[in-house]
């Protein structure tokens, strides 16, 4: 059985998944959670794909899709910064 964990969500994704702050989905990786997350809030798909990062428990997760999370992972989407 996979863990639920909690998503927090910078301010501009929260228009996207009615006002919540922060979401419950059931996964055990990051791949799970960002597959999660685009299921049950359709409107985040576009966004998953390349406009966000992953930090969990304070680290930034660049593209380990593999990465385990649990139940007490702190767990954070935010903007993608893009450099040039």
């Amino acid at each position: 059985m996979k863990p639920r964990v909690t998503v927090h969500l910078w301010a501009g994704l929260r228009a996207l998944t009615d006002g919540a702050e922060s979401v419950e989905v059931e996964a055990a990786t990051i791949g799970q959670m960002l597959y999660a997350l685009g299921k049950a809030y359709p409107a985040l798909e576009d966004y998953l794909e390349d406009n966000v990062s992953v930090s969990v428990d304070g680290r930034i997760m660049a593209t380990d899709l593999t990465h385990p999370l649990t139940e007490t992972s702190e767990i954070y989407l935010m903007q993608r910064l893009r450099g040039g």
